[in-house]
């Protein structure tokens, strides 16, 4: 009995065994089901038919589960084929002892799919702005996938799980920036997608190791990492016509960078997007920007063709409502030697702060100050700086080296014009030698104490023609104390006092004094009349020289005392200029103007010891930077001059006059019978009584033309002899 329990047990196993063997390979066909797997595949989908040819009962040893098989099916998608290799459908065993079966899982595999037949499966896809993404923008494709549904005790759809990969996809985002090569593996359900393994080029960029995720849950969530390498130069220019939005790219003709980048995006359930962030990080091995205009500068002298960088650390971080940057690491300019330096930035709604720190060996010109960095020497540039909107304050600017800083507090601008500024401080050299050393602060009123100021530059600066003026904001009264100035002409000026206001940028009342040594002094006074708001300037000094610098018309003067008085109405004037007990030593002009008109004996004494003058007076006037010189008188004992002219917004000089040595005019003088009768007789017979000439051009290309005359004009002789009288 026993024997045959046992036979039968071993004949049951082998019997169990046959059965799990066939069931895994090859499996009993039948076509019980085929009905059953074709109404539940409708069920999920109406627009979806499914037709069946051989289905194969079998059993799945790994999840110890019976499921049917059935391959090649033909599965209808909206009149489109989809492509399947096979599907296997889990069942309940018992279930299947049961008039209604139960479904635990449906497995699809399909074949690759083109991306021309998802096209037209993405009928159904949503959201609808994916579904027009892949019909426009992607251009090539296959995708590998299978799907799992699973359902619940109702044979109702509660989850699914889709995988399997994409490779050789082509997109384009426009139509200068296409994805192509783009290959990654995928994974998802209802609730994730999951990518992995993303590698994709675009032009100069190559994407690797990169992932993403999809979360859809009470808002919609799509976060990503992913490497990249950079590698740009002058063969992918079209492609930075992306970045158009972007100035400084198109000035990009080298970058070669690796970088590390991770970005979110959360939108709602309506696919508003919410917020973003994206982060990058990595080196900067070089990049090179070339400009087609080089940039200028009146503070830096040289011009800026080209700036580099080299090993450089770089991390951005763009979010929502906060961005931040970090840059560290060599620069260049001009491909000079490579420099420190050190960006720091953040940027949240309106507001932001920048801090700036780099070593620099280019030229600095600070004319104001007449301060020169000169080439190839290092110094340190620190910046603070915050930006809200159209307000600008520097928090700290800093400029030094082993011996000169500049440092400026708190200094606010608002569209570019100032506001105020707590403290600057200037401590300079020159040639070894100190020529600044002095602090303003601005507080009830603006202060200016120092032993040492460098106004060589003043001159110039006061010259130029810019009729904007970015300190109207400025209503201050103003007390200056320098104890030394440098004036032009290696002139010093000492304890120079002012005392003064400023109304929207401009002096209304000044009242000063300094001296120049040897009992020679310099006046200031100015006084505003509030009836016409007109201001009343006069100026006294006992060396002209230094005040007249930059007026090439007086190069070559010496002594004298000048007396200026000027009645300014906004930017217009009149004005009375007065100079006496002159010479005029090596004047270029004057030396010309009388070899041309042949006075050998004077050309010779202005080349020497130089020709003296009792008197200048020039009546001027200013409109609208046009300069009309109504008068021009030199009356000398060796020579005269009368003159007229102007001066355009140009540059253009024009000047005519009349010019007759001094012999010449006293013997003409001396035989008019009644002064007031200024009639030249003809019995004089005095030969060439003097020159008329015109001087005319742009600055430092003066032409001067002569013709000799043999009367003078009533005018100018009148001029002489009140003159003479006085």
């Amino acid at each position: 009995m026993k024997k045959i329990i046992s036979g039968l047990f071993i004949i049951l196993i082998i019997f169990l065994i046959s059965l799990i063997t066939i069931l895994s390979t090859f499996g009993i066909e039948t076509d019980k089901f085929n009905n059953l797997i074709s109404n539940k595949i409708n069920e999920f989908n109406k627009n979806a038919k499914i037709e069946l040819s051989t289905v194969k009962f079998k059993i799945d040893i790994k999840e110890i589960s019976l499921f049917l098989e059935t391959k090649d099916p033909s599965i209808n998608y909206r009149n489109v084929t989809v492509p399947a290799k096979n599907i296997k459908v889990y069942v309940d065993f018992l279930s299947l002892l049961k008039t209604n079966p139960k479904i635990e899982k449906i497995t699809i595999l399909f074949k690759k799919i083109d991306i021309v037949q998802l096209k037209k499966l993405s009928v159904a896809f949503k959201p609808s702005n994916l579904r027009s993404f892949l019909n426009n923008n992607v251009m090539l494709g296959k995708l590998d996938s299978e799907i799992e549904l699973f359902l619940n005790k109702d044979n109702l759809l509660d989850n699914f799980i889709a995988r399997g990969e994409v490779v050789n996809l082509k997109t384009k985002i426009k139509s200068n920036l296409i994805f192509e090569k783009t290959k990654f593996s995928f994974f998802a359900d209802k609730s994730d997608i999951l990518i992995k393994n993303i590698f994709s080029e675009s032009g100069p960029i190559k994407i690797f190791d990169g992932d993403l995720k999809v979360n859809f849950g009470d808002e919609i969530s799509v976060i990503s990492n992913f490497d990249s390498k950079i590698n740009y130069d002058l063969s992918f220019k079209d492609f930075l016509n992306f970045f158009n939005f972007i100035d400084l790219t198109r000035n990009i003709t080298n970058l070669e960078a690796n970088l590390k980048n991770s970005f979110q995006i959360n939108f709602d359930k309506t696919y508003k997007l919410k917020e973003h962030n994206f982060k990058t990080g990595g080196k900067i091995i070089a990049a090179d920007l070339t400009f087609n205009k080089p940039f200028k500068s009146e503070v830096i002298g040289d011009k800026i063709n080209k700036v580099s960088l080299r090993n450089s650390e770089i991390n951005l971080n763009y979010g929502s409502n906060k961005n931040n940057q970090s840059i560290l690491g060599y620069y260049l300019l001009n491909d000079n030697k490579p420099l420190n330096f050190n960006l720091q930035s953040s940027i949240k709604n309106d507001m932001l702060k920048l801090k700036f720190e780099a070593d620099y060996n280019n030229l600095i010109k600070l004319d104001i100050i007449n301060y020169k960095k000169i080439k190839n020497s290092k110094s340190k540039v620190s910046l603070n700086l915050t930006k809200n909107k159209d307000n600008i304050t520097l928090n700290d600017l800093n400029l030094s080296d082993e011996k000169n800083i500049i440092y400026v507090k708190d200094l606010k601008l608002k569209k570019n014009k100032f506001l105020s500024f707590r403290e600057i401080s200037v401590k300079t050299f020159k040639n070894e030698k100190k020529n600044n050393d002095f602090k303003i602060s601005y507080g009830k009123k603006i202060k200016i104490r120092g032993t040492h100021f460098d106004a060589n530059n003043l001159p110039k600066i006061f010259n130029q023609n810019n009729r904007k003026n970015n300190f109207s904001n400025i209503d201050k009264d103003i007390d200056i104390d320098l104890k030394n100035i440098l004036a032009p002409l290696s002139e010093k000026l000492q304890n120079f006092k002012l005392i003064g206001k400023i109304e929207r940028g401009s002096f209304t009342k000044i009242s000063s004094k300094g001296e120049f040594g040897k009992d020679k002094y310099l006046d200031i006074s100015m006084k505003k009349d509030k009836t016409n708001n007109k201001k009343y300037l006069e100026i006294y000094s006992d060396l002209p020289r230094p005040l007249l610098t930059e007026l090439s018309f007086f190069n070559g003067l010496t002594g004298g005392k000048l007396l200026y008085s000027s009645i300014i109405d906004g930017k217009d004037y009149n004005s009375k200029l007065k100079i006496e007990d002159f010479k005029v030593v090596n004047a270029p002009g004057v030396v010309k103007l009388l070899s041309l008109a042949d006075l050998g004996g004077l050309a010779d004494l202005a080349e020497g010891d130089g020709l003296s003058f009792n008197v200048l007076e020039i009546n001027m006037e200013k409109k609208d930077n046009f300069l009309k010189l109504n008068e021009i008188l030199a009356l000398g004992p060796s020579i005269s001059v009368l003159m007229e002219g102007y001066q355009d917004q140009t540059g253009l000089t024009s000047l005519r006059g009349t010019l007759v040595p001094a012999k010449t005019l006293n013997k003409l003088i001396s035989k008019i019978p009644v002064l007031g009768d200024i009639v030249i007789p003809k019995e004089l017979g005095e030969g060439m009584f003097g020159i008329s000439f015109k001087m005319k051009g742009p600055e430092g290309n003066i032409k001067t033309t002569i013709n000799p005359i043999r009367t003078l004009t009533p005018r100018f002789i009148q001029k002489i002899i009140d003159k003479n009288k006085n």
